[in-house]
């Protein structure tokens, strides 16, 4: 394991099978969340408090100290905390964005601009693949799907074909900065590549995104949206100060990462605190113009925490499988079996199916020792290797949901040849480029 302990290697035993079923019937739910309307987070944070309490008991029955035990529980949570504060901060600061009317009018300007079809699936595909590099790739599709959806509403076909495209453009988008995907962050978190690392993804990524959407194009109707009334939305006071701030605290989570040598979470924090002060100038300043409703502490509370109690419910569950001596066990049988090459891209194909975010939490679990070309393969696979179906990530997920039936799972299925075409692409550009 990688923290620096031994796993119980306990995997054969009656109690340590029924974890694992355990789990595969939790992911079931999280898989269902379309049909069940239950969130995600609730099955795995069961399923979590479950294996880890069969793992206590294996743990005592096989003479494992109290001590031991706790170093290896402490482990996940340290994992989970860190990664919990960064996103944190990212959650507030889009939420301050969007209180600030900052992507409304985004939405409105394109919406304003009478585009063509072809012309908005492009531009709405770009602005996706740059947006999910720092927004994450969940909020961008969610930001440029609201203008999809407003400029396509007399056209469901333009609907169900914009928004695979951004499915596929906020996961390749998110796959070559930290910042974008929550594996991504990760992978830089624990420390296998460094932060300027990821960029040599961005052609691979760039080329991921390309050819699906190049084939796309041509389905696409050569049509103009009809006329809008579409009024122009103004940004409030502070909108473009923010956006400032939230870069600057960017660069302070890198610095503190690559200067200090001090997790970026931390970095992240020390923006948050500059946001909380600049909100304060808000409510007092702003205050006579009637604009005295900013509370930072309501965009704390409306962070994605279905989200980020998903995370916690994942880090613990495979966590407590990795303790039992699950990691070890499929690192043998994907990794020594058929080598790291191999068994990264199946990752990608696993992460269609599966959420890349357990996918990948194992992986880091499993004490590989691979080259930075190699940490960067599973990062990319992992990343946009959920394109290939809708429910393989948040993005597709969360589409489904707000899009009224215009965009599916067999819409989405219709064009997953395409997709797979720009996968093995992107993994033969980053042999070409990186290896």
């Amino acid at each position: 394991m990688a923290g620096g302990f031994e796993s119980l290697g306990l995997t054969g035993t009656e109690r340590g099978i029924y974890t694992v079923l355990i789990f595969i019937i939790a992911y079931g739910f999280v898989m269902a969340e379309e049909f069940t309307h239950l969130s995600k987070s609730k099955p795995v944070i069961l399923a979590a408090g479950i294996i880890w309490a069969n793992a206590a008991v294996l743990a005592t029955q096989a003479g494992v100290s109290v001590e031991d035990m706790h170093e290896a529980f402490e482990y996940n949570l340290k994992e989970y905390a860190e990664l919990m504060l960064f996103l944190l901060v990212a959650m507030t600061y889009i939420n301050s964005m969007a209180e600030r009317n900052v992507f409304e009018a985004l939405r409105s300007w394109l919406v304003r601009k009478q585009l063509g079809y072809r012309k908005l699936f492009l531009i709405t595909g770009v602005i996706t693949f740059f947006l999910s590099a720092v927004a994450d790739n969940l909020t961008a599709a969610l930001l440029v799907g609201a203008v999809v959806m407003a400029v396509g509403a007399e056209n469901p076909k333009f609907i169900s074909i914009g928004l695979v495209n951004l499915v596929v453009a906020a996961n390749a988008g998110g796959a070559f900065c930290p910042f974008g995907d929550i594996t991504t962050l990760m992978v830089w978190q624990a420390e296998y590549a460094e932060f300027f690392d990821f960029f040599k993804l961005f052609i691979p990524s760039v080329v991921n995104y390309a050819i699906p959407a190049g084939i796309m194009y041509f389905a696409v109707p050569d049509e103009q949206p009809k006329v809008s009334n579409e009024v122009a939305v103004q940004l409030k006071p502070g909108a473009i100060q923010i956006c400032v701030l939230f870069l600057l605290t960017i660069v302070t989570a890198v610095s503190f990462k690559q200067a200090l040598h001090l997790p970026p979470f931390m970095g992240m924090m020390v923006g948050l605190s500059v946001l909380m002060l600049y909100g304060y100038r808000l409510k007092t300043v702003f205050r006579v113009e009637g604009d005295d409703h900013f509370d930072i502490f309501d965009k704390v509370r409306h962070a994605e925490w279905d989200t980020l109690l998903f995370f916690f419910g994942v880090v613990f569950a495979v966590g407590g499988l990795g303790y039992i001596g699950y990691l070890e066990l499929l690192s043998g049988a994907m990794y020594d079996g058929l080598g790291a090459t191999t068994a990264n891209i199946l990752v990608g194909v696993i992460s269609a199916v599966v959420d890349n975010i357990p996918v990948m939490f194992a992986v880091l679990n499993m004490n590989l020792d691979m080259d930075l070309y190699q940490w960067l393969l599973v990062t990319l696979t992992a990343g946009v290797g959920g394109s290939m179906l809708s429910v393989g990530s948040a993005a597709g997920v969360a589409l489904m949901g707000q899009s009224d039936h215009k965009y599916t799972f067999f819409s989405h299925l219709k064009w997953t040849p395409a997709i797979a075409a720009g996968y093995a692409a992107s993994i033969l550009t980053h042999y070409l480029v990186n290896g």
